[in-house]
Formats: structure tokens, sequence, C-alpha cells
């Protein structure tokens, strides 16, 4: 079986290291990864980014509060289906869509993508259809409420059915967010998402001031330092000295 995984940087976000390690103090600029897995049955993209409207204003589509914490930096061509066009694969063609949580700079691009089965743990899913929970986590339903075919999950789901691509439960940063296993020939990655915004996240279980469930969230980095121990390599969410070691598409992971 011959499986690739590609790193798609959408966009950039300026903002405060206070957001991310509670406590830290100064700037800090993060990158907005998606990633495209090209499985012998079909494309898969693991988060979509932002939306394409952040490009022009971004405060019309994220709200002022929201856009004046994150900062956008986010050029024409750096939207998902951008970045997909620059790898001969057609948006439209996608079959799966693998979504870590609903957070706008993780489900902004899900319009790109018109044709794929979204796979979200069903928890989050019903998270972001609940008012008060909405609201609680500044989620947007014009990201990710938009008539795809949706797969709710619960816990582990192995989305090809080979054990290749795993879905895994990383609850905390949000009510249902979940990170990707993916198996390639060097060995497990784990695309954690904001399950573990950056390396010292994980080092030092630095924890975010903002967190849904702080215990839950504790557990799955500890989840994640298991994995790990076991072999895998683990992808921070948003670590911009690590992305910086990642090589980008068309270069494939290995």
């Amino acid at each position: 079986m011959s499986l690739r995984v590609f790193a798609l940087t959408c966009g950039w976000l300026d903002s405060d290291l206070a957001l991310f390690v509670a406590g830290a103090a100064g700037p800090i600029c993060v990158p907005v990864p998606c990633y495209l897995v090209d499985h012998p049955r079909g494309a898969l993209v693991f988060d979509t980014g932002l939306h394409v409207a952040t490009q022009t204003d971004p405060e019309a589509r994220l709200g002022r509060r929201i856009a004046r914490a994150f900062r956008v930096d986010f050029a024409p061509g750096e939207e998902l289906s951008g970045r997909l066009g620059g790898l001969g694969v057609d948006p439209a063609a996608v079959r799966w869509l693998v979504n870590s949580h609903l957070h706008f700079d993780h489900t902004g691009g899900n319009a790109q993508l018109p044709n794929a089965r979204v796979v979200v743990q069903r928890r989050e899913w019903e998270a972001g259809a609940d008012a008060d929970l909405r609201a609680a986590n500044a989620y947007d339903p014009r990201d990710y409420d938009l008539g795809h075919d949706v797969l709710a999950v619960d816990g582990e789901h192995d989305v090809f059915g080979d054990g290749a691509v795993v879905c895994i439960p990383t609850h905390g940063h949000t009510p249902g967010h979940q990170s990707l296993r993916v198996r390639l020939a060097s060995g497990d990655v784990v695309l954690a998402a904001d399950a573990c915004y950056l390396r010292r996240t994980l080092e030092a279980l630095a924890l975010p001031p903002t967190v849904h469930d702080r215990d839950a969230m504790r557990a799955s980095l500890l989840r994640l330092r298991a994995l790990r121990a076991a072999g895998a390599r683990i992808f921070y969410g948003h670590d911009p000295q690590f992305w910086a070691s990642v090589p980008q598409a068309p270069a494939p992971i290995v």
C-alpha cells in the first residue's frame, strides 16, 4: 500500500504567546496547518484552515474580538483549494474531510471541499449545534454547517478500515477534539492539531489559559506522550519552530 502525507501552510496568525501558554509573554506568529493524506482509496484532508474571506476583511468574518486576538496573514493562493491545486488535486474530488474540531482556523475552508464526507467526533458536532456550547467555544456554523454528509464518530475511528488512518479522541481543547494517526512506511505520525499547540505544551504540560476541560486536555497530552514513547512523531498544532522543520508540499512528509 502506498500512502503519502503532504503538509500545507494555509496562512499565519500573529498573536500573543499568552493565548497559547498560560502565563507566557511576548508575540508569536503561528502557522495554520492543513494536511492532505493521499490514500489508495482516495484523498483525505485533515482540517481546512481559514475562510477565504479573512484574506480581505478578517474582522467582518471573525468578529472584532477574534480578529484582534488573532491577526490574520493570509494571501491569495494560500487557501486550501489553492494549495491543493498546486498539487494537482481537484478539491471537488476529495472524498474525506476529517475536522479536528470546529474552530475557525480548522473549518474555515470546509466549503472548498463540497463533495467530502466530514468525519468528526459526535460530541464535537453536537457541541457545534448547541447554542450555549457554540457561544462558549466561539464556533461559527457558517464554517461547518454547510450540508456535507457528516459521519459523527465516538472514540477511535479507522477511516479506511486498514489501520492506516485513524481518528483518535483528544478531548479537552474543545468538547470533542480529535487528532489523526497516520501510518507511514517510516512509522506513525500523529497530527495533533490543537490538542497540543506547541512542543512545550507537550514537554511541560503547559496548557493555554482558555480550555474547555483542563483535566481532559491534560489526559490527552499524556496520551500523546505515550504515543510518542511508542515511536510516533507528534506534529504540533501551531508550533512555528517545529513547522519550519516540516517538509512542505509538493514534498511529502517522509
